[in-house]
């Protein structure tokens, strides 16, 4: 079996040497390590969901330290965290609802009701809810329906309960597993499922404005093509890095028609433009967007001609954290070597004392706030900036939001 802790070891030294660019490969990445993890987990009798947290925590918080900044990878912890609250909740709710209808034949040798369905899909509703009126009053009418405990019958019932715990141990992590699974594939074809959407959004002679390099945004373009639409993509270089001179090749070389424009035009060029068209670093709970840089300026054109300006991204980029989170690191500052040439301007630069009268700085990433996006698609579909925060919720618990390891005690 391979060393669980050598993969975290590299796992880390990747992140932290920037080796890995994209957030789907990176998500997809630390899900594979998390499968690892889990798999090679080793549970005790009680308390397996417990364990397996704390194992996923552990590692979660050395690869969210390496790279703050890619936020994709505690994206994926706590999803991956969430399918451990979820899976061991569904395995609790089938065997209080089999306890109670194995019970319904001697209900007055046990001197205890059955557990009804109702009662088990409001302990199950309540625990994935935040605390609110329903829930509080939920919890005092179904109280008494829930049965006490049995009491021990001998050493046979002992046994038979050490049977069943290590039974639901290897299932826990079973089902766990299956769902990891089932993430990674979401993951895999995020890209196919968002361009799936693309002849509803693209319509025939339209102008479409993108920036930099997608390759969402390109299988999205892609798609429409496929479909027979005829349509015109005017692409801004990305600067510094340039990388939609890449994007611009690969659409030309799949017959669409494209144009190639300086950031600093995209004022000039938004009045022919139907729609923009953008990829995402991250999409926050606010429905505000981490994106590349210059992405903001091309926002506040698009909202200056009323142009609709959409946000295409996976689900594994949906962060459940809010811009203004303590927790949160927005941006990084690239080498300044993608602006200035090795040596340019170094006699305005004190290379021994590192203080000169020139500095260079390169941000990576801009701030859209949710005013300025139109619309995102994701693999589920379109959604507004308002239904965000409530689609995010769907995946996370709240318990995860923050990834600090809680000591546990003995007590």
């Amino acid at each position: 079996m391979p060393d669980v802790q050598a993969l975290v070891n590299e796992f880390v030294n990747l992140l932290k040497k920037r080796k890995i660019e994209g957030s789907q490969a990176t998500a997809k990445q630390t899900a594979e390590l998390l499968r690892s993890v889990i798999s090679h987990q080793r549970l005790p009798h009680t308390n397996q969901a417990t364990s397996l947290i704390n194992a996923v925590r552990a590692v979660g918080e050395k690869i969210i330290d390496a790279n703050p900044i890619e936020l994709s990878v505690g994206n994926i912890v706590r999803r991956v965290l969430h399918i451990i609250r979820e899976e061991d909740l569904s395995l609790v709710t089938d065997a209080m609802a089999g306890f109670g209808s194995d019970d319904e034949d001697d209900v007055e040798r046990d001197d205890h009701p059955a557990l009804s369905a109702a009662a088990v899909a409001a302990a199950a509703r309540s625990t994935l809810r935040p605390p609110s009126l329903q829930t509080l009053l939920e919890d005092v009418t179904d109280s008494a329906a829930v049965p006490p405990t049995p009491s021990s019958t001998g050493d046979s019932d002992g046994k038979s309960r050490s049977v069943e715990k290590g039974t639901r141990g290897r299932k826990l992590k079973h089902d766990v597993i299956e769902a990891v699974n089932e993430l990674i594939q979401d993951i895999t074809s995020c890209h196919e499922q968002i361009a799936e959407q693309a002849v509803e959004h693209i319509h025939q002679n339209e102008v479409i404005l993108t920036l930099g390099s997608s390759k969402t945004v390109f299988d999205f373009l892609c798609a429409a093509k496929e479909k027979k639409r005829s349509f015109k993509v005017f692409v801004a270089e990305g600067g510094p890095r340039y990388r939609g001179h890449l994007l611009a090749k690969e659409l030309a070389a799949r017959g669409l028609q494209t144009t190639v424009i300086a950031d600093s035009a995209s004022f000039a060029m938004i009045s022919r433009v139907n729609m923009v068209i953008v990829g995402a670093h991250a999409v926050m709970a606010n429905g505000g967007v981490i994106a590349p840089i210059g992405l903001h300026m091309v926002a506040l054109a698009a909202r200056r001609h009323a142009v609709p300006f959409v946000v295409l991204a996976g689900s594994h980029k949906l962060c459940p954290l809010y811009p203004h989170n303590p927790h949160l690191l927005l941006n990084e500052l690239r080498s300044p070597s993608e602006l200035l040439d090795f040596g340019e301007f170094s006699d305005l630069m004190d290379s021994a004392t590192g203080v000169g009268s020139l500095h260079v700085v390169n941000p990576a990433f801009d701030y859209v706030p949710p005013d300025l996006v139109s619309l995102f698609i994701t693999g589920t579909g379109g959604h507004n900036p308002s239904y965000m925060y409530r689609l995010i919720a769907d995946y996370y618990s709240a318990a995860d939001l923050v990834l600090k390891q809680r000591p546990t005690t003995g007590n």
